[in-house]
C-alpha cells in the first residue's frame, strides 16, 4: 500500500498576481471556506513569491472523508513539502527567504517550526491565541527558544487590520514583503478567517478523537500473516509486529535494533541520527521509520511516523470498514518512542506541535505518557520548562509533556549504538 506524503494539492493559481494584501488574505480565506465544507479545521494558505506570483495555494486537510486523514496536513506544512518536492522535480523557485506564505490563521507550533527551519516568511491574518505561534498577540514568541525569537520577528507578519470593531488592531512583527502596495485587511475579512476556523475547532477536534476505547481493541498480533491489515502494514514496514513491549508504555531493550537501523538510515538522509517507533496499546511495534531532512526539512521522523499511521489507517478504513479501528488503534493508546529526545531547536518545535494535533485532546488517563524518548537532548527538567511555555493547546489542554523510557538497558543500547555524530550529544550532555 502506497502512503501519500506528497501534499494534496488544492486550487494552484499559478497565473495569479496578488498586489493588494487584501486580496491575497481573501484568497486564503476562500482556501479555508473549502476545508470548511470538507469537515477539516478551516484554515487556507497562499504561497506567494517575492512579486506577489501566486506559487500554489492549499487548504487544511486533517480530516477526509470524515475521519483523520493526516494530522499534520495543515495549510502551511502542506505548501512547504509541496515546495521542496517540487525543488526535486526539477522546477525554478525562488529560496524560501524570498517567498512567503500567507495563512488565513497565525501558524500552529509544528508549522512554525516548519516555517522557522525551512527559512520562508509569514503573514497571518487572524491571531489564534489557543494554538497559534503568537498566542499572546504581542509578537514576542513565548514558546521560541530565545534565539529564534528575533527569527521570527523578522519574518512572522501581523498586519494592521482596519475598522471600530474588536476585530481592528495595529501592524506587530516584521514589516510586510514590498510587494503589496495596500497593506490593511478589512475587520469583515479578518472576522471571517477568525470565524471559518472557530466555527469548525471543537466539531474536528471530536472527529480525530472519535475512536475505539481500549476495552473494544483487539492485539493485531493473532491476526495471520495473510491478513490484508498485517499486509498493507508491512508495506510499509517489513518488521512490524516482531517486537513486543512488556505492557503498555514500557518499551525495553528489544527495541533497540529497530530504533537504531531506523536511526542510521535518518543520518544517511539529512537527520541527526533519530528515529521514532510506534507501538500500539498492546505494545507490538507497528512502525519504525526515519526522517527524510535531505528532501525537507519538515519530514522529520515523527512526521513521517505519525502521517504514516494515520494515512494507513484511513485508506484501510475505506477498504476494510470498522475492523481496521478493532485493530489499529487511535494513537492516543499507544507510544511514540523518539531515539533522541525533543530540545528547543525548530526541527523539536515541528515534533511536539505534531504530537499535539495527533492527540488534539487531553491525553487519557490510562496512557498519559505516549511519547517517550531514549537519549536525551536536553536535561529532562529543561524540557519540561519549555513544554510549559507552549500555547495552550499544548501546554493545558493536551498537556504535552515527553520524558525519557525507564528502561536502563535500552538507554545503554541505543546511546551505544547510535551515529557518532548524536552519541557525541548524548554524551556531552551525560558530562
Amino acid at each position: 500500500m502506497e502512503i501519500r506524503h506528497c501534499s494534496p494539492l488544492g486550487a494552484t493559481l499559478l497565473s495569479q498576481t496578488y498586489e493588494s494584501l487584501e486580496d491575497a488574505v481573501n484568497e486564503a480565506a476562500n482556501q479555508a471556506v473549502r476545508a470548511y465544507c470538507q469537515g477539516t479545521f478551516s484554515v487556507g494558505g497562499v504561497m506567494l513569491d517575492n512579486s506577489g506570483n501566486v506559487l500554489n495555494a492549499l487548504h487544511n486537510n486533517v480530516v477526509e472523508d470524515g475521519m483523520t486523514f493526516d494530522p499534520t496536513a495543515h495549510g502551511e506544512r502542506q505548501l512547504i513539502d509541496w515546495y521542496y518536492d517540487q525543488i526535486s522535480s526539477g522546477a525554478l523557485l525562488p529560496p524560501p527567504e524570498e517567498i512567503t506564505i500567507l495563512t488565513s490563521l497565525d501558524p500552529c507550533c509544528m508549522c512554525s517550526g516548519s516555517i522557522l527551519s525551512s527559512g520562508f516568511n509569514v503573514v497571518s491574518a487572524a491571531f489564534d491565541t489557543f494554538s497559534g505561534i503568537d498566542y499572546d498577540t504581542l509578537a514576542d514568541f513565548p514558546s521560541l527558544d530565545p534565539a529564534l525569537r528575533p527569527v521570527a520577528q523578522a519574518t512572522f507578519s501581523y498586519p494592521e487590520v482596519s475598522g471600530d470593531s474588536c476585530f481592528a488592531r495595529p501592524a506587530t512583527s516584521a514589516p510586510l514583503p514590498a510587494f503589496f502596495s495596500q497593506t490593511v485587511i478589512n475587520q469583515n475579512t479578518q472576522a471571517l478567517c477568525l470565524s471559518l476556523f472557530e466555527a469548525t475547532l471543537s466539531g474536528v477536534q471530536d472527529t480525530v478523537n472519535n475512536d475505539l476505547p481500549p476495552d473494544l481493541l483487539i492485539d493485531p498480533a493473532t491476526l495471520a500473516p495473510d491478513d490484508p491489515l498485517v499486509i498493507a502494514l508491512r508495506d510499509i514496514y517489513p518488521q512490524a509486529l516482531t517486537y513486543k513491549a512488556p505492557s503498555l508504555g514500557t518499551p525495553d531493550a528489544g527495541l533497540a535494533p529497530y530504533l537504531l537501523e531506523a536511526a542510521a538510515i535518518d543520518a544517511e538522509r539529512g537527520g541527526k541520527g533519530s528515529s521514532v517507533a510506534f507501538l500500539d496499546y498492546f505494545g507490538n511495534l507497528m512502525l519504525c521509520l526515519p526522517g527524510n531532512q535531505v528532501h525537507s526539512p519538515v519530514q522529520t521522523p515523527f512526521m513521517l511516523t505519525t502521517r504514516s499511521w494515520a494515512q494507513l489507517r484511513h485508506q484501510l478504513y475505506q477498504q476494510e470498514g470498522d475492523r481496521v479501528l478493532q485493530y489499529f488503534g487511535h494513537p492516543k493508546y499507544g507510544t511514540f518512542v523518539l531515539t533522541l529526545g525533543q530540545d528547543t531547536a525548530a526541527s523539536s518545535l515541528i515534533d511536539l506541535g505534531a504530537y499535539g494535533s495527533t492527540m488534539e485532546e487531553a491525553l487519557p488517563a490510562e496512557n498519559p505518557w505516549s511519547l517517550q524518548y531514549v537519549v536525551p537532548s536536553i536535561p529532562q527538567s529543561a524540557l519540561t520548562a519549555y513544554c510549559q511555555t507552549l500555547p495552550p493547546l499544548y501546554s493545558q489542554s493536551i498537556g504535552v509533556m515527553p520524558r525519557q523510557v525507564s528502561d536502563r538497558a535500552l538507554i545503554d543500547a541505543v546511546t551505544e549504538g547510535l551515529p557518532l555524530t548524536a552519541r557525541r550529544g548524548a554524551e556531552s550532555l551525560a558530562l
